[in-house]
């Protein structure tokens, strides 16, 4: 189906092209997505919200169920390192859980999603009126939901509300208008009589900063969404019996009670990120990563709009890793996380090091020291305090070797780690490793490891064919490499 979206966030260039050659409106766009397409931009209410992440890794898509899941197929095929993921807990949904721990400001609980399955929400204390113990059966809202990839877990709400791009409903009574403009405000405070439209009893309705430039079709064309979104929500959790803290465990169900819209999350990785600077060319001047070096920092982000809007960027020159890691990092001395991606969605730190070399085609070398106890995972060699494992990474390697020397620089193994292509932020080294490894043992045995582990995350459908087939050829030419 074609759906109305509205995309924000540093990749919302490229995803507008994308959309529009697929026959998609783009609706509510930003004054730059306008300055740069000879395209009509509504300003309807979207099906669907297409929104960068807090870290600039990816997109989350929330909205219509019947138009995300193709979304998500488009934006993952833009690349072969392309992740994506269902969102168990879209914003507006509404789920049963239990309590599990009590925090300063507010609750853990786990939520049921359906199917057996399970997820970690984040309730605030001042978001329900009850009292909140661990054990507690809840019913809860989705108030914003977080991407597998970060240590955030969705936050919740113990009241219901209807969500809108232009106009939400909540409880309560009279109108209230999220702008700071008076005139505007006084204008859209009147506006329900205008359109001779009345929130359901008990609701009232929330006029968001967009709708000051809507027109008269699109305000009643949003008022009319919340209004249909209110109303199921309102008989959807009447019928379960109520939001909030259940006193009668029964009433838990393992589905959702109402899930208006549908979720998903999409990672892009370096490849992906140069994809898609090809596509953003298409509509503006755009320097070789420019996704890439924008997805490293606020700062980085801010720099390429500058350097973009100086000078008309060669389209055939090389990334620029050397200048980008002199103006914002890693330089020697820094430390530099190992941020380990696992194909479900999750991402695991392996650790922090020391940066002791730099060079300008993008390796980058870091040490750890180890602690004592145990053995080297794949190796089998016990890993002794005084250890130093020394990593060598290259930005864009489909791979890399840890090798691990004892205090009196004896090489105790080299695990050689085959992910997807690194890239090497100013904090962080980032990738998704895909379970294949090969390592090196003290005695010079080569092995490859996890073979059956990338086997059934293709089989999940958490590793797409094509990218473990990748994964397959880096590995076996390792093998060859390292005899």
């Amino acid at each position: 189906m074609t759906a109305t979206v509205r995309v924000r966030g540093i990749y919302a260039t490229t995803l507008t092209r994308l959309l529009l050659d697929a026959g998609h409106e783009v609706v509510d766009a930003s004054p730059p997505i306008r300055r740069r397409f000879d395209a009509e931009f509504g300003d309807a209410p979207p099906d669907v919200r297409i929104e960068t992440t807090s870290d600039r890794q990816g997109v989350g898509i929330r909205g219509d169920p019947e138009a995300v899941g193709p979304l998500r197929d488009r934006l993952q095929g833009v690349g072969l390192d392309a992740l994506a993921w269902a969102d168990p807990t879209p914003p507006g949904t509404v789920l049963d859980g239990e309590v599990t721990e009590t925090l300063g400001g507010g609750a853990v609980v786990r939520l049921r999603t359906g199917g057996g399955a399970t997820a970690e929400g984040y309730l605030p204390y001042g978001s329900v009126d009850d009292r909140v113990e661990t054990g507690d059966s809840v019913r809860v809202r989705v108030d914003a939901s977080a991407a597998p990839w970060t240590d955030r877990r969705p936050e919740l709400d113990g009241s219901l509300r209807a969500a809108g791009g232009l106009v939400a409903l909540e409880p309560g009574s009279g109108t209230r208008v999220g702008v700071r403009d008076d005139e505007a405000g006084r204008e859209l405070a009147g506006m329900l009589d205008l359109l001779g439209l009345e929130p359901p009893d008990g609701w009232r309705a929330v006029w968001k900063p967009p709708a000051v430039d809507a027109g008269t079709e699109a305000l009643a064309a949003g008022l009319e969404r919340a209004v249909a979104a209110a109303e199921g929500l309102d008989d959807a959790v009447d019928a379960a019996g109520g939001i909030g803290v259940l006193e009668d465990a029964t009433l838990v169900r393992d589905d959702p009670i109402a899930s208006p819209n549908a979720g998903a999350w999409v990672w892009f990785g370096r490849e992906s990120r140069f994809a898609l600077d090809d596509r953003r060319r298409e509509a503006t001047a755009t320097m070789p990563g420019h996704h890439r070096v924008k997805a490293g920092s606020a700062d980085a982000s801010a720099g390429v709009d500058l350097a973009e809007a100086l000078c008309e960027p060669d389209p055939n020159a090389a990334f620029p890793f050397g200048v980008v890691a002199d103006a914002f990092g890693p330089a020697e001395g820094d430390a530099l996380r190992l941020e380990h991606g696992k194909p479900d969605g999750r991402l695991i730190t392996l650790g922090e090091g020391q940066v002791t070399a730099v060079d300008a085609d993008g390796s980058v070398t870091v040490k750890r020291e180890m602690t004592g106890g145990g053995s080297y995972d794949g190796l089998g060699t016990p890993r002794e305090a005084g250890d130093v494992a020394e990593t060598s990474l290259k930005e864009g390697r489909w791979w890399y070797p840890t090798t691990y020397r004892g205090r009196d620089g004896t090489v105790r193994g080299t695990y050689v780690n085959v992910c997807t292509p690194v890239e090497v932020f100013p904090d962080a080294a980032r990738y998704v490793d895909l379970h294949v490894d090969v390592v090196k043992r003290p005695d010079g045995r080569v092995e490859r490891l996890d073979d059956d582990e990338l086997r059934d995350a293709t089989a999940t459908g958490d590793v797409p064919e094509p990218l473990a087939e990748k994964a397959r050829s880096v590995a076996s030419a390792l093998e060859q490499a390292l005899q």
